[in-house]
């Protein structure tokens, strides 16, 4: 029974600590600073659908990131943000009138 017996442990592969709540936070503050400059950039109109569009696409990203992972600490906490983004993303397309999409995806009859 070697396989049971723990009294050999190698501490050079200790654990290390996971800072899911900081990691959360600067994901949370990175998707905050896009849609304020957004806001900046954009007409009222576009601002839900882009900011949705953005929180879908980090949350993409952040999967990916999860996927690559190797560390086996961090990789769910990566889905679990992935998760509150995509449903963020949803809350806002929630929010969406169907008016505003259709202004947005028509060609406007003003000439340039």
């Amino acid at each position: 029974m070697a396989f049971i017996d723990r009294s050999q442990s190698n501490s050079s592969h200790a654990p290390q600590p996971v800072r899911a709540k900081e990691l959360f936070a600067a994901v949370l503050l990175v998707t905050l600073a896009a849609a304020l400059t957004l806001r900046a950039t954009l007409p009222l109109d576009a601002l839900a659908p882009a900011v949705a569009t953005l929180t879908f696409a980090l949350a993409a990203m952040t999967t990916g990131i999860a996927l690559l992972s190797h560390r086996d600490g961090l990789r769910p906490i990566w889905f679990d943000i992935a998760g509150v983004l995509t449903f963020v993303g949803i809350g806002i397309t929630i929010l969406i009138e169907p008016d505003q999409m259709v202004r947005l995806v028509t060609l406007s009859e003003q000439p340039d």
